[in-house]
């Protein structure tokens, strides 16, 4: 539960004397530490990398401020905090308890009272959030600490005002698949009620041990909740009718967070009453703990260096409230040596272990036990939304992250420069980065730079269009082809009407050497973004899923002005969690996934050839030499490969001695010896000779590319970079 200090770990923090570490993670450590006067708190401080980031260190105050509404029946009391020291950090009680998850891993699923007490506390907590017109949006296990007085919720870091639907306009769904409401899943808004429903999930877990809807990737966890009914077995008979109301697809079906107190428990009796022997046992021994640990840190290892912490300055309100994708903190306690915010318990064993590195750390090339390489570089990410795969221009590698784009050497990882960006704000035509912006303030423009990629400078002239929402909720860049930016653009100027910024919606091409418009056509807002793109010959192909979630819509335009040449809508749920960068195109065809892998002919959007029966899924393509490759869900899930011209089947995945899960909305990158086919949890290296994977390397990532000199595969998730060599 509790770990050494590190030989890089201050002694103290403001007032406070550091005891242990209890966790670190991507953005922050967290320390038992006492006051003075003996108080044990949790002390959460950010990363040095990330303190310099106005946008994070910004977000950090309001969470902060968010935390001290909570208050201490529901949450964990806030003790103290400095958002703007040079360091940030903030103080709240150190929470004696587990989570709910190592609670049942403890003495397997809690008896009916336990859950009924669970339930009834838990209704009460969500009705003091929403009655401050709050939505928590990840309730789930982990965020749940298990005490002797009552449970208190954690990790208010995507919370938000009730009816603030910035995250379908961003075609983003932010929070933990397992326990979504199917609203979320749909990117649509998450009411109070998406709280019933994930408090419902969560009492299924703490009855059975397992969620209602399984588990799985993301893709299956998803579509189940949307569309599945939930798997209510174990669950004690006396609570199944209440629990599948509070799971019924229809939000306006569910009960409310009043009824649920009345129905779940009578109020007789304490909280810890309620508690099997076992938790309270384990309860009594965390605060046992402690007190009994003797402070202890680690010797420093040779060559090792600290680095600096710079502060920031801070955004002003009105910025800070344009920021889309969801909010990057939590702002509870933790019991048991984990605190959500720090996402320890998503993030690789090699990120926990010892101090948290600042930058990203070369590493000698090697392999592991099981031939697959050594990362040739890895190092942090802030990238909670997953939204843009990496973008190569010149010899640097750029990554558009949650609150900045971060510019690297792909030899070595080294940042060359970062600036505080939103992700769809930036595009590249391979030589350049292109960048847009916009004022909250005045009149509506379009500022688009172009970006050097070893400097960050700009190395071209401004280009100012007015009459433009320039911002990033008004402005997407889409690609550049030869001297042509295409972006999709709102006319007008940012308004702080909602319903407002939902109009005037054109896709856009400007010319970049004359700095005009070379043809804008308008397009309904449908409240989804985004618009993948890639130009192929003559035309712009686009690609996004429909308004209803259920079509991926396909279109080819003439790149001199625009003109609709086709459009096809092909049913394919799953596309809202497409990133940009994942059209598959050749000079012949666009290949999609779904039900079937489909081959559109550019030349009129028809289908030239089709693969599957419909009783399967086929994942994201990749296609290179006159080869698809793609992963199929089946019995005996894979790869797929095909000729392109025709779809004649080459051969398929042979099984290995390891269970994978492929990463359907994830494209394989393809090599000379290896396709690399990414699953859960890595990246799977299936040998073209034997057709079946001979090593997976451990990862995070999800979205790839390959260098101009094609040498390495950059990969990029939620926590984390890396770069491995291709063959």
């Amino acid at each position: 539960m509790l770990s050494p200090l590190t030989h890089d770990d201050p002694a103290s923090v403001a007032t406070y004397r550091l005891i242990a570490r209890l966790g670190s993670g991507g953005m922050g450590t967290v320390y038992l530490a006492r006051t003075p006067g003996g108080r044990t708190v949790a002390l959460k401080t950010v990363h040095a990398r990330l303190a310099t980031d106005p946008a994070f260190r910004a977000r950090f105050r309001l969470e902060t401020d968010a935390a001290r509404i909570i208050g201490a029946r529901h949450g964990a009391a806030v003790v103290d905090a400095d958002p703007l020291a040079e360091t940030p950090w903030l103080a709240t009680e150190y929470v004696l308890g587990p989570p709910l998850d190592d609670a049942v891993a403890l003495g397997g699923p809690l008896p009916e009272p336990t859950v009924r007490a669970l339930g009834a506390a838990l209704a009460g907590a969500l009705a003091q959030l929403h009655s401050s017109d709050v939505v928590h949006r990840d309730l789930k296990p982990s965020n749940v600490l298990v005490t002797a007085y009552g449970p208190k919720i954690i990790d208010f870091g995507i919370a938000r005002a009730a009816g603030d639907d910035r995250l379908t306009r961003t075609g983003a769904a932010a929070g933990t698949p397992a326990f979504m409401s199917p609203e979320q899943a749909s990117g649509q808004e998450h009411p109070p009620a998406g709280d019933v429903f994930a408090l419902a999930g969560v009492l299924v877990f703490a009855a059975t041990g397992h969620g209602p809807f399984g588990t799985g990737s993301a893709a299956d966890l998803l579509y189940r909740v949307r569309y599945a009914d939930p798997d209510l077995t174990g669950v004690p008979e006396a609570l199944v009718p209440i629990l599948a109301a509070c799971l019924a697809k229809d939000p306006s079906a569910r009960p409310t967070t009043g009824l649920l107190i009345d129905r779940f428990h009578d109020g007789h009796g304490e909280f810890a009453d309620h508690l099997p022997p076992l938790l309270l046992t384990d309860i009594a021994r965390r605060a046992t703990d402690v007190w009994l640990h003797a402070p202890h840190r680690l010797p420093a290892p040779a060559g090792s260096a600290v680095a600096e912490t710079v502060p920031g300055t801070p955004l002003s309100r009105r910025r800070l409230l344009s920021l889309g994708g969801a909010g990057l903190l939590g702002v509870a306690g933790a019991g048991g040596g984990v605190w959500a915010w720090l996402g320890s318990r998503d993030t690789p064993q090699d990120a926990k272990a010892g101090p948290t590195p600042t930058g990203p750390t070369a590493i000698p090339a090697a392999t592991a036990a099981d031939g697959s390489p050594k990362a040739l570089w890895q190092g942090e990410s802030l990238d909670r939304d997953k939204a843009i795969t990496p973008l190569l221009a010149g010899d640097v590698v750029g990554f558009a992250e949650t609150v900045s784009f971060r510019a690297l050497d792909p030899k070595d990882g080294r940042e060359l420069w970062k600036e505080s960006l939103e992700p769809r704000q930036v595009t590249s035509d391979g030589t350049y980065f292109y960048v847009s912006s916009g004022s909250y303030e005045t009149a509506g423009e379009l500022r688009i730079r172009t970006l050097d990629p070893r400097t960050g400078k700009e190395a071209a002239r401004q280009i100012v269009l007015k009459g433009f929402d320039g911002t990033y909720s008004g402005t997407e860049l889409l690609t550049v082809s030869g001297n042509t930016l295409f972006a999709a653009s709102r006319r007008g100027k940012n308004e702080s009407d909602p319903d407002a910024n939902e109009r005037g919606w054109h896709l856009l091409a400007v010319d970049l050497r004359t700095g005009k418009e070379a043809w804008r056509l308008p397009y309904e807002w449908d409240g989804v973004r985004p618009w993948l793109s890639q130009v192929a010959g003559d035309r712009l192909i686009l690609g996004k899923n429909s308004g209803d979630l259920d079509y991926f819509v396909v279109q080819a335009r003439d790149l001199r002005n625009g003109r609709q040449l086709w459009e096809r809508r092909i049913a394919l749920r799953d596309s809202q969690s497409y990133k940009p960068g994942q059209l598959a195109i050749d000079e012949r065809h666009v290949y999609i996934g779904g039900d079937r892998l489909r081959a559109l002919r550019l030349t009129d959007g028809t289908t030239a050839w089709q693969y599957g029966s419909g009783s399967t899924s086929f994942g994201l393509p990749a296609v290179a030499r006159n080869i698809v490759y793609v992963q199929e869900q089946r019995d005996s899930p894979g790869l797929v490969l095909l000729s392109a011209d025709k779809g004649v089947l080459h051969w398929t995945e042979r099984a290995s001695d390891r269970a994978l899960t492929p990463e359907y909305l994830s494209v394989p990158v393809v090599g000379d010896a290896y396709v690399y086919a990414p699953v859960l949890g890595g990246l799977s290296a299936v040998d073209l000779q034997l057709h079946r994977s001979v090593w997976v390397f451990p990862t995070d990532a999800t979205r790839y590319v390959v260098d101009k000199e094609r040498t390495l595969i950059i990969g990029a998730g939620e926590t984390s970079v890396m770069a491995i060599p291709l063959a």
